[in-house]
Order: C-alpha cells, then structure tokens, then sequence
C-alpha cells in the first residue's frame, strides 16, 4: 500500500506512523520539517507547508496514492484545498473529525455514527461539522472516495490527558499533584468519559485503510471502555505515587470565569457524560479490540514524561489562577 499523510507526528496520527511502516507499507509524509527527527526510518518525507499549495501540487505531481489522510484540517477551506489536491491522486481520501462534533447537549448518552451533529458550544466542533458537509457532498456529486474518522479523548507518551489544564499543556497538574496541592475537577467527576491510547485508536484506523466498504462512511474510533472524571485523575495520581487532592468546579462557572476558554472544551465536550458504541467500526475491521485500559496506559504515559524533562513544560500562570480559583470555592464553602 502507498499512503501519503498530511501531519503524521501528532497524538493521534504517530501511533499509525510507526505501524504501518513496521508493516512495510510505503508511507509518504507532508511536513515542515520541524519534527523530522521524531519520524520512524523509512518514511518518505515530502517537505512542505500544506497551506502553499501550488508547491505541494509539485510535490505530487508524479504520484498516486491508495490512501491520502488528513490530520490536520479544521475547516472546509482546507477541505476544499485537499479535494483540488487529490480528486485524481487517490483510491481513499480519510479526513480526521471529531466526536465533539456529535449533539451537544446528547439526547441520549449512547454514541453512534447515527447520532446528530451538533454543537453550539464550540467553533472548532462545527467547523469539522462543515468540512464532514463539504466532503459528503463531493462523495455524492462527484465519487470522491472519502471516509470520516471521529475520534474522542486520544493520548500517547507525551501528554497526560485531562479535563481542565492551561495553555501550555498537562504538566502543571501533574506537578501539583506530586507537591500535595490540590487540583480541579470539573463538576462532581461522576460523568462518564472515554480515554483512547493512540496504539488503539491506530489498530482501528489501519483497518479503515484501503477498506473498500469504509468508502463514503463516518467511523468513530474510541476504547470500549468508560470511566468517570474521578477515576481517570485517581489512575493519574496512582501512576505518580501520590494521593489525590480533588477540589470539584461546576463546568459553568469554569466555562465562566473569564481566564481560560472552558466554553467548547467543557460545555461543549468534556462536561458530558458519552458512552461510544463502536459497532460499525468492529463490523468494518472485525478483529478490531482496544487493548490498552486507562489506568495502564497512563502508567506509560507518566512514566515517560518523568524520565524526559523536555516535556515537563510548567505554566506559573495557571497555577496561579488553580489557586485562585480553588481559594474561591473554599472560601464559599466556609460561608454556608
């Protein structure tokens, strides 16, 4: 198989990367080149800014591809740029949704590929919505041979997953569980959430590849597993060698706040309880089984980011607004 992938280096797209070459297809990356050092041996790095697409076009000039995935296209012009670049250069194009875009509030909290789209909580949810539109419509009017991939909560070694962190990533919580301080939880950490490790997600969608009944389909790709906010920061501070200090936030009042944008990541996602039903992906790949449960995976995870300083990347400033905002909600309780 030949596939080209558009990113290739991220949380989600570095698990399938190193697979496929293990299994010896011949994989061609678009990147800039800023993460080369990182790619496994093998891959066909074709250097370049996906935005100028008229070198990108020269790039591929001479070559043809089984499959051409995106993972990093987050709006339909981007849609649109992929589709002049590769209506005539490829068997399968896989664009990378996301189940956010899935009906926000749920009506009900079993997720399908059936369930509506719909999310006015957060831009980034509805632009994906709008590409999925796109790329259906030149399915239906001009035989593009897409597939739709919907992936929840995905992680791999380099970042603990979490409901609520800053902007510069995970680590501070991480740092403030190992110094005894207490840490944010939003609501009463009792919804249900599902956490997805790259490995798994990457067996799923090696599947979908050259999958001739995949063509035209939207396909969620998750773990079958289902833990509570409560559970997945226990497992992370079990995995640190220390006790968890949980101070619990409504997700209104994080959303409202002000410092940080919790509107999308929490109303719109994170906030709601989800339960993925991954029928459809098993009847398309059935020998498809997610391997990896959360409490282990994490161990990995935190080991990993233990051992490489590179990736312990403090943030003073949401520290300062954690203790802020937990003072505040102390200083609440001690009124009543």
């Amino acid at each position: 198989m030949r596939a080209l992938f558009i990113g290739g280096t991220g949380t989600i797209s570095s698990a399938i990367t190193k697979q496929l070459v293990a299994d010896g297809c011949e994989l061609y990356l678009i990147n800039r080149g800023t993460r080369s050092g990182t790619l496994p041996e093998g891959v066909k790095l074709l250097q370049g800014d996906i935005r100028d697409e008229a070198h990108i076009a020269a790039l591929i000039q001479d070559l043809t591809f089984d499959v051409v995935a995106d993972f990093i296209a987050f709006e339909p012009s981007q849609c649109e740029r992929d589709y002049r670049l590769f209506k005539d250069k490829t068997k399968q194009f896989i664009f990378i949704s996301s189940a956010s875009a899935y009906q926000t509030p749920l009506s009900d909290y079993r997720i399908t590929e059936g369930t509506p789209l719909s999310n006015p909580y957060w831009e980034y949810s509805r632009n994906k919505i709008a590409c999925e539109e796109y790329l259906i419509k030149q399915y239906r009017e001009a035989g593009f041979p897409i597939t739709i991939v919907r992936p929840s909560h995905t992680y791999d070694e380099r970042s603990i997953p979490l409901g609520v962190h800053g902007r510069k990533g995970s680590w501070q919580v991480a740092k403030r569980m190992l110094e005894g301080k207490p840490v944010i939880i939003h609501g009463d950490g009792t919804s249900l959430w599902t956490m997805t490790h790259n490995r798994d997600f990457a067996k799923g969608f090696i599947g979908l590849m050259g999958n001739a009944h995949a063509i035209g389909e939207a396909v969620q790709i998750t773990s079958d597993e289902t833990v509570t906010w409560n559970q997945i920061y226990e497992a992370i501070a079990d995995a640190l060698g220390v006790k968890l200090q949980a101070v619990h936030v409504a997700s209104s009042f994080l959303a409202a706040s002000g410092s940080y944008d919790f509107r999308g990541g929490l109303l719109g996602d994170k906030a709601n309880s989800v339960v993925f039903d991954n029928a459809k992906l098993k009847r398309l790949v059935p020998d498809f089984v997610a391997t990896t449960r959360f409490d282990q995976g994490i161990k990995g995870t935190v080991a990993n980011i233990l051992a490489h300083a590179e990736l312990q990347v403090e943030d003073p400033e949401f520290d300062a607004w954690c203790d802020r905002v937990i003072g505040a909600m102390q200083e609440a309780m001690g009124k009543i």
